[in-house]
């Protein structure tokens, strides 16, 4: 039986990154072809939250600490 997987090595441990149907002690032969890991395009902290779209207030920037805590008066216990 020939059977491709996909893991992690930590160190010490391959760790499958699915479940592997094999019996404990079973005696097996492994390959091992490093692949590179997929680069994950970075961007800068603007570009992320430009990319959002978000809407709000145009004071947003100034006043964000009322957007973010109400007065305890304003907040109901319903």
């Amino acid at each position: 039986m020939l059977k491709t997987i996909h893991a992690t090595f930590d160190g010490m441990v391959l760790y499958p990154e699915e479940p592997v149907d094999l019996e404990p002690g079973t005696y097996m032969r492994i390959t091992i072809e490093i692949l590179k890991p997929a680069k994950a395009k970075t961007g800068s902290f603007l570009q992320t939250a430009r990319s959002l779209k978000l809407e709000g207030p145009s004071d947003w920037s100034t006043n964000l600490e009322d957007y973010l805590y109400e007065p305890k008066s304003e907040i109901s216990d319903d």
